[in-house]
């Protein structure tokens, strides 16, 4: 199962940690999901998601405020009595002096953050989502071709780092070789990114490692990419019949996602990345409204209906 180290989350979102006392190593979140515990502090706990990253926002804040020294006492115990892996304050809200003392005894973290709490909320629930999504590894490269995410696979050695290259040359980015991790951050959206170990790296054989980032610069790369379209590249069948005509969408599914996906036979003389290049601008332009091969059926449609018409007239 993924996990996020909360250390992770106080550097991506800038927290002030109000309990340094307090060790914050080996605590993980692992769901993306947040809770707000004014039900909590009201006094109904069924169904509290304590496991969850829990935000104080101003409503919670006021409500804390108006509590009685005795009201606090009480609630403040059972409220940081669960497992709770930390507490964000939101708008620069400081706990009062109880609350902090019952925390650092309880060894629950307490943090802070300048955001308004729709803001932080909307951010940290998005990024853990992306962080904590369903993950696998697959043998291919990943490129921004015009926008649109390519992942090209396809047999060890049939060229995919190659058509890669060419298209970093003619002003796409990459953002991985040889192995793209894939996230599924909705039921409509994969997301591809790179290993640390490889990122920015593309293998070339008989020449080796080279270092897209120094060789080309920033703006060849990039770091993540939604995945809309897979390129299969494979060799070349003779006897094997190949769509000419694009009229029915191929599917290939990835986490239970299902992606368009174009089978290419590889033959020497063939251009992989013009190929690829009009493969996501066709793409872009079926998701804007306008699919050449449907346009094509239409205009023979329309000019067999003609030539019947004629027939009768003459007849």
């Amino acid at each position: 199962m993924a996990t996020v180290s909360l250390t992770r989350i106080i550097e991506k979102m800038k927290l002030e940690n109000l309990t340094p006392e307090i060790s914050v190593k080996g605590i993980e979140i692992t769901q993306p999901d947040i809770n707000r515990p004014a039900l909590q502090l009201a006094g109904y706990y069924e169904h509290y998601e304590a496991t969850r990253l829990q935000i104080i926002g101003f409503v919670e804040y006021t409500y804390m405020e108006g509590l009685t020294v005795e009201q606090k006492e009480e609630r403040y115990e059972k409220l940081l009595s669960y497992p709770i892996p930390c507490i964000v304050f939101c708008r620069e809200l400081h706990p009062d002096g109880l609350f902090l003392k019952k925390a650092v005894e309880k060894g629950i973290p307490l943090l802070m953050t300048k955001k308004a709490t729709s803001a932080f909320t909307a951010e940290i629930i998005r990024w853990l989502n992306v962080k904590l999504a369903p993950c696998i590894s697959v043998h291919g490269v990943l490129v921004d071709v015009y926008g649109e995410g390519v992942l090209i696979t396809g047999e060890s050695g049939i060229g995919k780092s190659e058509a890669a290259l060419e298209l970093i040359k003619r002003g796409h980015r990459l953002v991985t070789d040889d192995v793209v991790e894939i996230r599924k951050v909705s039921d409509d959206t994969l997301i591809g990114t790179a290993p640390d170990i490889t990122k920015h790296f593309i293998e070339l054989r008989g020449i080796g490692i080279v270092d897209v980032k120094t060789l080309f610069g920033v703006s060849c790369v990039k770091d993540t990419q939604n995945i809309d379209l897979v390129i299969r590249l494979e060799d070349w069948d003779k006897d094997k019949e190949y769509d000419r005509l694009g009229l029915e969408e191929n599917y290939t599914e990835y986490l239970g996602n299902k992606i368009v996906c174009h089978n290419i036979p590889i033959r020497p003389g063939r251009n992989l990345a013009v190929i690829c290049e009009t493969a996501a601008v066709n793409h872009r332009q079926k998701k804007m409204g306008y699919n050449a091969a449907q346009e094509l059926y239409t205009r023979v449609q329309r000019s067999l209906s003609k030539g019947r018409d004629s027939n009768e007239q003459v007849e």
